[in-house]
């Protein structure tokens, strides 16, 4: 596609109907988080099994994503778009229509796979039909679906679960996907296919270390680690795997699944390696933030969607200031302001004050939600104003996969950590109930019962968990805090880049 000879009520259509497939797609990360509970009654699982509905949807997408640049030059990029929209709408259907747990896994697994190239897609169409002084604007209209999607998910998955139930959180998709694939089909031009081979052994082995660190990081903490016979297997198998993957392709520079030689490129590197580290820290907290809030302060599902809604409108402004006025500022600068918005945001929230109202929790997400908007339009610009227009596609995949590798094992890492506090804290805790501990007796002298007494035991334990668990959360967010720490580092390893109106030209330093 030449960005010359589009016009801009078609260029306008394509990035609707690109941008809602990305919506709908991003959207279904998040979207079931606060519905969690209720889908675990519905389908009778326990905790840890149904939070596989999360990780096997970014597993299948992790897996299936290097698979785009393939499938759009053997296919074409319209056909392969229509085929991912039209895949990803009759597994949403398939999704909400389950009655068991494993039936919504294997279509989440389904889901993943249709939907894993329509990121990557979007992003290298978007590159395409937008002329290079516009790459900036592209990518904010870009990031806006990729940021805002996620952080709106928790807000629309409360309201659909309270007004209607959990199933409607898939159903939603069925509309938006018609949309998308009628609008695809009637503007997008066609792009003439290329014969290209494909390494399947070398996606085999991308497929072995994906899966098995999925499965350590989501069983590892149920199954005692390293004390269990699977776990150590799993371990070996993806480590096996990713040097498999390695020592394969350099001995297969003709046929690989992706083009390495894209890693030459710094700022695609370290910009990719970034967004991996983001998208830890963002779904990470993500996924732990509805827990506390319902668990922990007991919201109702639609109060909790309701209360986590400001960050995805202090998104949606990042995003509209970075489409207006990105092109002024060092894209590296405007990634270290978003880190340092991030780590405020998530620093408030490990000292979280006794009495926790309302408020104190929406000014935190106002920062993060506008940091994480910032970091994502730069990174993206700098991950792409010194590649080459031929590897845009294959650049778009590698991006997104390494994205949505790091936010799985943030939401596996993030959980995990939550509940080994939570086991310490506890036995920390319980160390200071004994007879020779006066403020024991104290305790339950105002509530006017003698520690004896049963219903003293109820209440205590009652308190201890929510105590426990507080601590558990505080420690969970210094984690996510240090993450966002971590990635200052790498970016002043990038090389500068202004995106001014002629385009992107890179400095030395």
């Amino acid at each position: 596609m030449d960005s010359q000879t589009i016009s801009p009520m078609q260029r306008l259509l394509i990035t609707v109907a690109v941008m809602t497939a990305t919506f709908m797609q991003i959207l279904d990360t998040t979207i079931v988080n606060v519905a969690l509970p209720y889908m675990q009654g519905s389908l009778a699982a326990n905790p840890d099994q149904i939070t596989w509905t999360l990780t096997s949807y970014l597993v299948a997408s992790a897996i299936f994503m290097p698979l785009t640049g393939y499938l759009s030059d053997r296919l074409g990029e319209k056909r392969y778009l229509l085929i991912s929209i039209v895949g990803f709408t009759i597994a949403s259907a398939l999704c909400g229509a389950s009655s068991t747990l494993v039936e919504i896994v294997v279509f989440r697994l389904l889901q993943g796979a249709f939907g894993a190239s329509l990121v990557p897609l979007a992003q290298a169409i978007l590159t395409e039909i937008y002329p290079r002084e516009q790459r900036t604007k592209a990518m904010a209209i870009w990031g806006f679906g990729v940021m805002v999607a996620p952080i709106l998910g928790p807000t629309l998955g409360g309201y659909l679960t309270d007004v209607a139930n959990w199933r409607w959180t898939f159903y939603v998709n069925i509309p938006f996907g018609v949309l998308a694939v009628l609008l695809a089909w009637r503007v997008m031009p066609e792009k003439p296919r290329k014969e290209r081979l494909m390494d399947w052994l070398g996606l085999f082995f991308i497929a072995l270390f994906i899966a098995n660190l999925q499965y350590v990081l989501d069983q590892g903490n149920n199954r005692d680690w390293y004390g269990a016979w699977d776990i150590r297997i799993a371990t070996l198998l993806s480590i096996g795997g990713f040097l498999a993957f390695l020592v394969h392709s350099l001995y297969q520079p003709k046929r690989m699944v992706f083009n390495m030689h894209i890693f030459k490129d710094r700022n695609f590197t370290l910009a990719s390696i970034l967004i991996a580290m983001m998208g830890l820290g963002m779904y990470g907290i993500m996924a732990v933030q509805p827990l506390m809030l319902e668990t922990l302060l007991n919201y109702p599902v639609l109060l909790t969607g309701l209360v986590m809604a400001p960050r995805g409108i202090s998104g949606m402004l990042g995003m509209l200031v970075m489409g207006k006025y990105g092109h002024l500022f060092d894209p590296r600068r405007t990634v270290i302001f978003g880190i340092i918005l991030n780590i405020i945001g998530v620093y408030a929230y490990s000292r979280l004050p006794a009495m926790i109202t309302p408020s104190y929790i929406v000014w935190p997400m106002l920062l993060q939600g506008f940091g994480v908007s910032l970091i994502f339009t730069a990174l993206s610009a700098l991950a792409f104003a010194t590649l080459p227009s031929e590897l845009s596609v294959e650049g778009s995949g590698l991006f997104s996969l390494l994205r949505t590798l790091g936010s799985s094992i943030g939401i596996s890492v993030t959980v995990s950590v939550l509940t080994h506090q939570g086991q310490v804290s506890w036995n920390d805790l319980t160390g200071f109930i004994n007879p020779y501990n006066p403020a024991f007796y104290h305790y339950f002298a105002a509530l006017h019962l003698h520690p004896t007494h049963p219903l003293a035991y109820q209440l205590f334990g009652v308190t201890l968990y929510d105590q426990s668990q507080m601590i558990a959360f505080d420690s969970t967010f210094v984690f996510v805090m240090w993450s966002f720490i971590l990635m200052l580092p790498f970016v002043f390893l990038i090389k500068k880049v202004k995106c001014g109106t002629k385009g992107p030209t890179v400095h030395a330093d």
